[in-house]
């Protein structure tokens, strides 16, 4: 069992979904329930899947929830990309966050690999 809390990727993931919540409360109100909801629940899914991966009895089965977070980060960079087309971000911002979940995903591709 590892210590979920003493994991840069968690660390990290944690922060990460404090940007995702403070960037979609300036999104429109009628997308409370759209885009918002949705790039707030997969970057919760993030340090969540390492937080709960960490409690399994092996690897092989932390290293599952792993991939889990991993497709989370490629929902929320998606979902980060059809905010910018929607107007709802700028370039900036967007060229920020894409690098921060390009991070997180290499952390954890990297911490996955040292499981097997």
């Amino acid at each position: 069992m590892h210590r979920y809390k003493d994991l840069d990727i968690w660390k990290l993931s944690r922060l990460f979904c404090s940007s995702i919540y403070a960037i979609t409360a300036n999104f429109p109100e009628n997308e409370k329930f759209g885009i918002t909801n949705q790039l707030r629940r997969a970057s919760i899914s993030v340090p969540s899947n390492i937080a709960e991966g960490s409690s399994r009895s092996s690897n092989k089965e932390f290293a599952r929830f792993l991939e889990i977070a991993i497709g989370s980060n490629f929902e929320i960079e998606t979902q980060l990309l059809i905010s910018f087309d929607l107007g709802y971000i700028d370039q900036a911002k967007l060229d920020g966050l894409l690098n921060e979940v390009a991070i997180i995903i290499k952390m954890i591709i990297k911490f996955r690999s040292t499981l097997h």
